[in-house]
């Protein structure tokens, strides 16, 4: 493997970062159930000061025949190139907490490189702790608070959050592998998978970021603004609750899922509802079909007020 140094440019100052602060990870890649990774680092990014620490060189990492960088085309010239980003920032929270946030893509190559960069870092900044978000899509109804199922070593946060615990097999993200590397030295770290309604996962679904900004918060102790998360979370579930108000089938669907859900959270013999094939389980088809109306106008790049809230 080539020195892990070669995939990234520290382009703060010496001394320009405390040492022991806390680093969050959240990185766009494989999935991102109701855009939760891409709207928390926004919606971080946005609210709080930061300023970029590291620079990781796309040109390695980065598959750019999966993932085009975008272009503004002006009647007849190229006016911006918005390239694809890696990076690591230091930011200030509510209170004046700093911390370290790493975001942006995931790399489409070199993991092991990657992962050994990403040690070099916590070892060079003597990060206390490390705590990244992903989300996935479950069977799981809109109508119930959003779960997590936590990973890592920090036991205590794993007794007190984790509500689904399975043995499995599924599809890596690269912070998987960092994960898996850290806990190998013994350097606390947690990961948040967020549990998103399946029917909701192609959307940008703001409790998905606010569960996640909350995660984070119950991991390291850092406070972030919510207020607009919430507004926005609260706009977004009354327009989906019309729709299945007036549309009985719908209904019955949603009530299924409230069914197994409620059923699974009480502690009874029943399977999870999240892994149960049993019986008539909805699919995401189903519900999508009727809330097609809805989500359309709620996908990545509607600005107009009915989409949005505003």
């Amino acid at each position: 493997m080539d020195d892990p140094r070669g995939l990234y440019d520290i382009v703060a100052d010496d001394g320009f970062v405390p040492e022991g602060l806390p680093l969050v990870a959240a990185l766009t890649g494989f999935t991102d159930a109701g855009g939760a990774v891409s709207q928390l680092g926004d919606y971080l990014l946005d609210s709080l000061q930061s300023s970029v620490v590291v620079e990781f060189d796309a040109d390695i990492l980065l598959d750019y025949r999966a993932r085009r960088p975008v272009i503004t085309f002006d009647q007849d010239h190229v006016s911006e190139y918005e390239p694809q980003t890696l990076r690591l920032h230091l930011v200030t929270d509510e209170l004046g907490q700093r911390f370290l946030f790493l975001n942006g893509f995931e790399p489409d190559f070199q993991w092991e490189r990657f992962a050994a960069a990403v040690i070099q870092l916590v070892d060079r900044f003597k990060v206390s702790t490390t705590t990244w978000v992903h989300a996935i899509p479950m069977p799981v109804p809109h109508t119930r608070p959003i779960n997590v199922t936590v990973s890592g070593n920090r036991i205590e946060l794993i007794d007190a959050l984790s509500v689904w615990r399975p043995s499995t097999q599924a599809p890596a993200n690269v912070l998987h592998l960092v994960e898996y590397r850290l806990q190998e030295l013994g350097h606390p770290i947690a990961g948040f998978v967020l549990l998103v309604p399946h029917y909701l996962a192609d959307t940008e679904y703001p409790a998905t970021a606010l569960v996640g900004v909350e995660s984070i918060s119950s991991a390291t102790g850092l406070i972030f603004p919510t207020d607009r998360l919430r507004e926005e979370g609260r706009v977004f579930a009354s327009k989906i609750d019309e729709q299945v108000q007036s549309n009985a089938e719908l209904a019955r669907l949603v009530q299924t899922l409230e069914e197994r859900h409620d059923a699974y959270m009480e502690g009874t013999s029943l399977r999870s509802p999240l892994t149960d094939v049993d019986g008539e389980l909805p699919s995401a088809d189903e519900i999508a079909d009727e809330l097609e109306r809805f989500l359309a106008g709620n996908r990545p790049g509607d600005d107009s007020p009915e989409a949005t809230g505003r």
